[in-house]
């Protein structure tokens, strides 16, 4: 049997919510994979699974608030400095809050405080909780101090509501363990073929913000595109080393450190920008709202302020979509975006099969505190076998989890 994480010791902190009856099967699948672990748990844990389960599947006393099952008064200090590797699965608001600000009243806040291994946080939770500024902004901070967070899937919760939050997937927590686990291969210097040439990052082209068709030296056609989800998309190719091209329309979102920028106003700008840098580039995100129309003859003056009506003719932008997909080169990937308001599932599978895209991200702006200007969206991704029938739901989730889950596919098409 492969055991990838053979002799590791990881300590596995739990804390109260209904997904912890998922931490069980967590357990027996890391000894599978060769960990030893122990288990630390907070009170309110203890409410929905007995520490008693956890010693049964461990085979080591747990750590809890109540009575001592260690002759050591220092538990606190033993368990963390025995782990190769610090786990909190499931994480709730209320612990990742405590962690964040440095507070430390019960065995898991205790250990986090007194670790000095990897760290690493799988949240769980309703998606309000999660999604809320508090808890975002307690996450940020965690990785801000290193670390690591396997973020939540999407789907159906315990509570019957669809959004971000839920417990994720056994193997991708361990494939994070493993990740975090093994160490870096050191290549010495004055030995080249010690190690093979190490192939660098594939170069990302995103379009992000929104366009403006000028009518008049005062007016425009634009809309309520902010750029934060673009922006969120090209940071998280950044972080996982990527070299990131943006072509921003005007956006409220600041271009992220280390990218290279290309402004342009216009979806004919947009549109030659894009044509120009498709073929130096191996991926390609369209994530701007590009206005499919424009007036066609802009007026040199200023329309007078009138009360009559004013007819103004519209004539169409090029589909910059289309556009890379018919000059698209072997290997490209190319990734589109569908805005829907009505019937979405339908409209989005329509929009993908005519643009010919490696896959579309639909998201759609309805939800009450999502969508323009806001960090989190209601989407899913599309691929070329769905249909009606078979498509993934609408889900509430954060613009940072959609960027993660555009990468993993990305990734999982290239190989890489």
């Amino acid at each position: 049997m492969n055991q990838p994480l053979k002799a590791k010791r990881i300590l596995l902190g739990l804390s109260g919510g209904i997904a912890l009856y998922k931490s069980c099967e967590l357990l027996r699948r890391l000894q599978d994979a060769g960990a030893e672990v122990r288990v630390v748990m907070t009170p309110s844990a203890e409410d929905f699974v007995s520490p008693l389960t956890f010693a049964a599947l461990s085979n080591h006393p747990v750590y809890t608030a109540g009575a001592n099952q260690s002759p050591s008064a220092f538990q606190h200090i033993d368990f963390p400095r025995w782990g190769d590797i610090y786990i909190i699965a499931p994480a709730s608001a209320n612990t990742m809050g405590k962690i964040s600000q440095g507070l430390a009243d019960e065995p898991v806040s205790l250990c986090y405080m007194a670790s000095t291994a990897p760290k690493m946080i799988v949240p769980a939770m309703n998606t309000a909780m999660y999604l809320s500024s508090a808890v975002q902004r307690n996450l940020e901070q965690l990785r801000n101090d290193g670390c690591t967070i396997v973020e939540p899937d999407s789907g159906r919760m315990a509570c019957g509501e669809v959004g971000a939050g839920r417990f994720p997937e056994i193997p991708t927590i361990i494939a994070a363990v493993q990740k975090l686990l093994t160490p870096a291969k050191l290549v010495t210097p004055t030995d080249p073929s010690s190690s093979p040439a190490k192939k660098p990052k594939a170069k990302l082209l995103i379009t992000v913000g929104r366009t403006e068709e000028d009518i008049d030296p005062v007016r425009t056609i634009t809309n309520k595109s902010s750029g934060i989800t673009g922006v969120s998309i090209a940071q998280e190719f950044l972080d996982a080393g990527y070299q990131v091209s943006i072509v921003n329309g005007p956006m409220d979102a600041e271009v992220p450190r280390g990218a290279q920028s290309y402004p342009v106003k216009s979806a004919r700008d947009m549109h030659q920008a894009v044509m120009d840098l498709q073929d130096s580039h191996d991926i390609l995100i369209f994530c701007a709202a590009v206005a499919d129309f424009r007036p066609k003859v802009v007026n040199e003056e200023k329309i007078k302020n009138s009360r009559d009506n004013i007819n103004l003719e519209l004539v169409p932008n090029p589909n910059i979509l289309r556009s890379a997909v018919e000059q698209k080169r072997s290997g490209q990937i190319i990734v589109g975006f569908a805005l829907e308001t009505a019937d979405p599932i339908a409209h989005g599978i329509a929009k993908l099969q005519k643009s010919g895209a490696d896959f579309l991200v639909l998201n759609t702006p309805v939800k009450k505190d999502s969508g323009f200007g806001k960090d989190s969206v209601e989407f899913c991704i599309l691929e070329s076998q769905h249909q009606l029938e078979n498509a993934p739901s609408l889900a509430l989730g954060s613009k940072k989890s959609l960027a993660q889950q555009i990468r993993n596919k990305i990734e999982e098409i290239s190989g890489v």
